[in-house]
């Protein structure tokens, strides 16, 4: 192999110059971490989900740590999609990479009039839909949890846009094929996986959640690789879209083990609020292990596992 290898991916009609890019939910609007990493070394960014109407989320106590990670909630916290459009877009307009944005709603006419608001605007090149929030009551874990409520969300969506379409599962189903195989019937051009798995901690002290009122919330963090890895590998046997694995990736060996069982593309969420440079250097050691391997492109290795 002569020279760099070729690190980039196809998603529809996004053009990714690598594989690498932020979680929503854990990496604000960008600008947020511009001061550590050069925001257009990315494959894409992705901001945190934005819903019609603000939204203040949940109440205190929102994050409890457990071993190897946190279960959280947040409740979709986020200024509203009037802001997000005057504040925040100006910003990621200068910027290289693809525009995510990820976007929820509790009703199909909210996440049609969401879509129908934010698909004139410029600089945005692709919708992740949230379908899976596990600390959300309503357009949470219902849409996520059924194929037809996925089905319906993801086609409302479609009839409302030409733009590239990511549908985030959660793993809190028993097939994650049959979801994903809903996502693409209904237009989905990819999907990502997994969200956060329902969680609980407890303070043995007082016998009360330490997520206060709010009892459960969504596991994060390392802890939570293994069973996204796992759920990865099983969409890749059930739909022929690219997949975008997240959940527990610190590292280039943590994203490697994504896309070697079936990911184009990877997210990094929780690990980027421990040390904010993880995802340019995911991206060396990502490119690193290619020139180690003599693997000239980065298909080479999406869905290159070995079950002999």
């Amino acid at each position: 192999m002569n020279g760099r290898p070729d690190m980039s991916v196809r998603i529809n009609k996004l053009i990714l110059r690598n594989p690498v890019m932020p979680a929503a939910g854990t990496f604000g609007y960008a600008a947020e971490f511009s001061r550590f990493i050069d925001l257009n070394q990315l494959g894409a960014i992705i901001v945190k989900c934005i819903t019609l109407e603000p939204r203040l989320g949940s109440c205190p106590h929102r994050l409890a740590e457990t071993a190897s990670g946190s279960v959280c909630t947040i409740g979709l916290q986020n200024i509203g999609v009037e802001r997000f459009i005057k504040e925040k877009m100006p910003f990621l307009r200068t910027l290289k990479p693809p525009i995510i944005v990820n976007i929820g709603a509790q009703s199909l006419e909210d996440f049609a009039r969401l879509v129908a608001r934010l698909d004139g605007v410029g600089g945005i090149d692709a919708f992740e839909i949230n379908v899976s929030c596990p600390n959300v009551k309503k357009g949470g874990m219902q849409f996520g949890t059924d194929p037809e409520a996925i089905y319906k969300v993801v086609s409302t969506v479609r009839q409302a846009t030409d733009r590239t379409l990511i549908t985030k599962l959660s793993p809190n189903v028993t097939d994650i094929g049959l979801m994903a195989k809903a996502a693409v019937m209904g237009g989905a051009d990819a999907v990502s996986l997994i969200n956060a798995p329902l969680a609980m901690a407890i303070d043995i002290e007082n016998r009360r959640s330490r997520l206060g009122r709010n009892l459960t919330g969504g596991l994060t963090g390392p802890a939570i690789k293994p069973i996204a890895v796992r759920m990865v590998w099983q969409t890749a046997q059930a739909v022929n879209v690219p997949i975008i694995g997240v959940g527990g990736i610190t590292s280039a060996q943590d994203a490697l083990e994504f896309i070697i069982a079936g990911a184009s593309a990877i997210q990094i969420g929780t690990y980027n609020l421990v040390d904010p440079t993880t995802l340019v250097k995911t991206i060396a050691g990502i490119e690193s292990y290619m020139l180690r391997k003599q693997i000239a492109g980065i298909g080479d290795l999406i869905k290159s596992l070995d079950v002999s």
